[in-house]
C-alpha cells in the first residue's frame, strides 16, 4: 500500500510526517530497551525487519498512486510490541524507496503511518485479545497479522481518500472506491500473510532459544 512519489499534495506529506515523527521517535527508545534487556535479540529484530522488507516489497498493482501487497509488520508486532515496528518499518519503507523505487520520500510519513504504525498497534491489539480469548497461539497470529494488514489497507484508502475526495461523495465516496478496489487483491493478500507469519513465528520459536524471554512465548507458556 506504498504511495508513490510525489502522489499527495504538499501539505498533507508534511502533515503525515509530523504525524508519525514521533511513533518513530518512541520505535527508537523500545529497539533500545529491547537490545539493553535482551543483547541476544538483535538478530531476531533484524529477522522481523527482514520479514518486513521482502513481504512489503512484493507488490502488484492496485488503485491509481498505489500498489498491493503483504506488510510483514505483523511478525515484529507479535514477537516485541508495536512500537518497535515503527523503527523498522520506517527503514525498510526508505530503503525500498530509494532502492526500489517503491513508494517515496515525499509520501514516506503517509507509507510509515499506515504500514509501520497503524498496522503493528491493530496486530498487537488482535494478538493480545486473542490469547485473552483463549485461541491457540497459530490462530492469534494468524488473525493478528491478516488484520493488521487490512488496517493498512484502510489506512491508505483513507488517506488517498483525504487527499483527493470525490466531488460529488467528497471523501465517504471516495473512501469506499480506493478500499473497494484494493480490496480485490488485499482481502487474498491479508489471508497469506497471515498463514506465513505462522510458519515464520514457528520458525523462529523453535531455533532460537532466547524468544522464550519475550511476552509472546511466556503467554504460550501460561497458556
Amino acid at each position: 500500500m506504498h504511495i508513490m512519489e510525489g502522489y499527495l499534495p504538499v501539505a498533507h506529506a508534511v502533515g503525515w510526517f509530523a504525524a508519525s515523527a514521533p511513533f518513530v521517535a518512541a520505535g527508537v527508545v523500545s529497539f533500545r530497551k529491547i537490545v539493553a534487556r535482551h543483547p541476544e535479540a538483535r538478530l531476531s529484530v533484524a529477522a522481523a525487519g527482514a520479514f518486513t522488507f521482502v513481504l512489503s516489497a512484493l507488490k502488484m498493482p492496485s488503485v491509481t498512486g498505489s500498489c498491493s501487497h503483504p506488510t510483514g509488520t505483523g511478525l515484529g508486532a507479535v514477537m516485541f510490541g508495536p512500537s518497535v515496528m515503527a523503527l523498522l518499518g520506517t527503514i525498510v519503507l526508505l530503503f525500498q524507496a530509494l532502492l526500489l523505487a517503491h513508494g517515496g520520500l515525499t509520501t514516506l510519513g503517509a507509507n510509515v503511518f499506515s504500514m509501520a504504525i497503524v498496522g503493528p498497534w491493530v496486530s498487537w491489539a488482535v494478538w493480545q485479545c486473542s490469547r485473552k480469548l483463549g485461541l491457540s497461539q497459530a490462530v492469534a497470529v494468524c488473525l493478528a497479522a491478516a488484520i493488521g494488514d487490512l488496517a493498512t489497507y484502510l489506512t491508505t484508502s483513507a488517506q488517498l481518500a483525504w487527499a483527493y475526495p470525490d466531488p460529488v461523495s467528497h471523501f465517504g465516496g471516495a473512501f469506499a472506491k480506493f478500499a473497494g478496489i484494493f480490496a480485490i487483491t488485499q482481502l487474498p493478500l491479508a489471508v497469506a500473510e497471515g498463514l506465513l507469519t505462522v510458519v515464520a513465528i514457528n520458525a523462529l520459536s523453535a531455533r532460537i532459544g532466547h524468544l522464550d524471554s519475550f511476552g509472546m512465548v511466556e503467554e504460550r507458556k501460561r497458556a
